[in-house]
């Protein structure tokens, strides 16, 4: 069975899926960022922005710590919730560390519409 995309957005359910996700956690949590990945059993990690005095993480750079915590080997997707336009290098560094130069990652608004998309690399 194959996925079916959104002819608005050209995403699959479990790109819509993962985007969700990073909403709900910038939302529950009130962080400025929320973040989900996809590894390659189809397993998700949700994060938010870590701001302690001693340690500052960016929602994805988390959501890929736990993917790699939790015995993950790849990512299929990641996705970003935030105000900013796109993603930092450092975070793009992380999905591609785990995910390879071509891993996608979906960068959304605070309302969960996609903004871009843009590879690891």
């Amino acid at each position: 069975m194959t996925e079916s995309t959104d002819p608005g957005t050209g995403l699959g359910p479990e790109d819509r899926k993962i985007i969700t996700l990073a909403r709900s956690a910038r939302a529950r949590n009130g962080v400025p960022e929320g973040a989900a990945v996809r590894d390659e059993t189809g397993r998700t990690y949700v994060a938010g922005t870590v701001e302690l005095a001693s340690l500052k993480l960016s929602a994805l750079r988390t959501a890929v710590a736990m993917a790699v915590a939790s015995g993950a080997n790849s990512l299929e997707a990641a996705a970003v919730v935030t105000d900013a336009e796109t993603v930092s290098d450092e975070d793009r560094a992380a999905v591609r560390d785990l995910g390879g130069a071509g891993t996608p990652v979906l960068v959304a608004g605070p309302d969960g519409t996609l903004r871009m998309t843009v590879e690891a690399g």
